[in-house]
């Protein structure tokens, strides 16, 4: 079983940046892939990007490509976003996902959530 912990959501202005953390522990082998989504008000579940715990170059929506980078920290089971010029559009609960799987894309193909972080981008 793998457990995930998002953190480092808030409130930031229009053109900022925050980086969100989601720490995993548990069988984090059985893992293949880390996937970040996103969930505004009254909307559903929006991919937003995913790396795999192996290398490869992460993969991205098309609505932050540019803008939002993921990284990951082997060492410390740790997978990070960083979100650079937020709109507020970009306001969301956001939610990190593990899958065994080597390209998910679909929430279904995600197996482990987290608890999701706030993120607030005023105008």
């Amino acid at each position: 079983q793998v457990q995930l912990v998002e953190s480092g959501g808030g409130l930031v202005q229009a053109g900022g940046s925050l980086r969100l953390s989601c720490a995993a522990s548990g069988r984090t082998s059985s893992t293949y892939a880390m996937g970040w989504f996103r969930q505004a008000p009254g909307k559903g579940r929006e991919f937003v990007g995913r790396i795999r715990w192996t290398g490869g170059t992460p993969y991205y929506s098309d609505s932050v490509k540019g803008r939002f980078t993921i990284s990951r920290d082997n060492a410390k089971n740790t997978v990070y976003l960083q979100m650079n010029s937020l709109k507020p559009e970009d306001t969301a609960v956001y939610y990190c996902a593990a899958s065994r799987n080597l390209s998910p894309i679909r929430p279904e193909s995600f197996d482990t959530w987290g608890q999701g972080t706030q993120v607030t981008v005023s105008s």
